[in-house]
């Protein structure tokens, strides 16, 4: 028989609405504080400690203390993981079209450390069909040799990546239902695509912009223009 051990007690903290809606405030890895946590759920700041207390109690959170303040994360990777799976059950029910920030983040955003939303599934989509990517056991993915090979032109090695849980993930998207890259792989592309500047990361929010750059390397590497992935709608950097 399988122990799932506080399964029904975190299952408590993350069923909460306003709890839900803080811990995803901070899905894009960043750490904030109370006052923007309170702020981004609608509550007050006495009922928001109250929330943040529970959260850091049952291992959702961390807290980390910069002077006078306190800023919280989320504990690590395994939890943004889980909302996103979480996320992922079910089909939306949207009784009103998306407003313009809801559509750009459902066109590009940022999973804890890796790309997401339209835009990481396309990419993910072009690196399986070019064979650079092959699906694997366990929702892992195998790069093949190709694959190496043009990830060593963008300036990751593959060889270097850590391989002790494999270094490709498949992530559900919650947004589009299939999966993007993440994992270490995910992770390193993301950075190297922010440092060469194609893609540029939101300061406020888990919003991932492509440059005009992004666009033209998007479409020479993968075959991707802005229509061919959001169905009409753009998103300019």
């Amino acid at each position: 028989m399988i122990a799932f051990p506080n399964v029904s007690s975190v299952a408590f903290l993350i069923g909460d609405p306003t709890r839900a809606i803080m811990l995803a405030a901070l899905m894009d890895g960043r750490a904030l504080p109370a006052g923007e946590l309170a702020y981004a759920a609608g509550i007050t700041a006495q009922t928001a400690s109250s929330h943040l207390s529970k959260l850091l109690a049952g291992g959702l959170l961390l807290c980390e203390s910069e002077g006078r303040h306190r800023y919280y994360r989320l504990a690590g990777p395994n939890v943004a993981h889980a909302l996103e799976h979480l996320a992922a059950i079910g089909q939306p029910v949207r009784h009103r079209p998306l407003g313009r920030q809801a559509q750009d983040l459902q066109m590009a955003r940022c999973c804890y450390d890796h790309l997401a939303g339209q835009l990481g599934v396309a990419v993910t989509t072009a690196l399986v069909e070019r064979r650079y990517l092959k699906p694997a056991a366990q929702k892992l993915y195998s790069v093949t040799p190709a694959g190496a090979r043009w990830f060593g032109t963008i300036g990751i090695s593959v060889a270097d990546a850590p391989t002790r849980r494999g270094i490709a993930r498949q992530c559900l998207d919650w947004t589009e239902r299939t999966h993007h890259l993440a994992g270490p792989l995910g992770v390193r592309l993301m950075a190297v695509l922010c440092e060469s500047e194609w893609l540029r990361r939101s300061k406020t929010s888990r919003l991932v912009q492509v440059t005009p750059k992004g666009w033209a390397k998007m479409k020479e590497h993968f075959g991707l223009d802005e229509q061919s992935v959001s169905g009409g709608d753009t998103v300019r950097a």
